[in-house]
């Protein structure tokens, strides 16, 4: 073999294992867990976990997961065992951290409240509980009836509209929504309100009738209503008296008659005449009275 193909050959061998050794680099980098392209171990579900229940082993596995990985997918299973589940999560589903109670908060319905809310528990029947199609997650308006408060109430009981768009949080102790929405009749549903709403609510519930009105949960518009009385549906509410109009001053053109001429009045004035005597000498004097001249 002449030098010169043996050059040619170990040229070609360069170049060759130049070229393998570049695409070696292109796929390690493209198959490189957590990059673009590849893949990266992550924890799932391994069956269907309702929710309020508790994370056990045998709910999870691990799966490997291509592309850059979704912020809050948990990667350790260790990390989530025993912690309780705010959110229904399917099976092959990855389990994110905010579908998940905070460590400690434990399962069940305590752990689906969020922080600063409250669940408060009303006693309901087959009218208050809208022939028990109230269940979790659907949302309610609260409605209060009764007489007011205070001596004065001339227009009888009265309804109005106490809450708007609440969220059942559970009916009876069922916390899972009913995905055919079939209805059931249970004897307390537990809302999910404010601490300030809890007040309102507890004292509702104790002092007057309360009514469940369903809605639809894209309907979160709250509406603006005055109540009705007893009065109002006779036809009989007692109206505000009218204010009384400010009086207005009128003028009257009339023609008047300019009075007769009168004859002159004669006035009789009384005189008075006194004789003198002086001596032998006799006069008289007459003078009227002096009231009688200021006239």
């Amino acid at each position: 073999m002449s030098s010169r193909i043996t050059a040619i050959l170990v040229l070609a061998l360069l170049i060759s294992g130049g070229a393998t050794y570049l695409v070696y680099r292109v796929l390690a980098a493209k198959t490189a867990p957590g990059t673009p392209g590849g893949t990266t171990p992550v924890v799932m579900a391994a069956r269907d976990i309702m929710l309020g229940a508790l994370i056990k082993d045998v709910d999870l596995k691990m799966a490997p997961w291509a592309g850059p990985v979704p912020k809050g997918v948990v990667l350790k299973p260790e990390t989530i065992i025993g912690r309780g589940v705010i959110s229904p999560i399917w099976e092959g589903q990855p389990l994110v951290d905010k579908n998940l109670a905070a460590e400690g908060a434990g399962g069940g319905l305590a752990a689906t409240i969020p922080p600063g809310m409250r669940a408060v528990a009303v006693r309901v029947n087959d009218i208050v509980g809208v022939a028990g199609f109230i269940g979790p997650g659907t949302k309610v308006d609260v409605l209060i009836a009764g007489v007011p408060p205070g001596s004065q109430a001339p227009n009888g009981p009265k309804v109005k509209t106490l809450l708007q768009n609440i969220q059942i949080l559970s009916a009876g102790q069922n916390i899972q929504k009913d995905a055919e929405g079939k209805p059931v009749a249970v004897p307390v549903v537990n809302m999910l309100v404010t601490p300030e709403q809890a007040e309102i609510l507890s004292l509702a519930s104790n002092e007057t009738r309360i009514q469940l009105i369903l809605r639809n949960p894209l309907d979160t518009e709250s509406s603006k209503t005055n109540g009705v009385a007893m009065s109002t549906l006779f036809g009989d509410a007692a109206k505000p008296p009218a204010a009384a109009a400010a009086p207005r001053a009128r003028v009257v053109a009339a023609l008047v008659k300019p009075p007769a001429p009168q004859p002159p009045k004669v006035v009789l004035v009384p005189v008075y005449q006194i004789e003198i005597f002086n001596g032998p000498q006799r006069s008289e004097a007459k003078f009227a009275h002096p009231s009688e001249e200021k006239k």
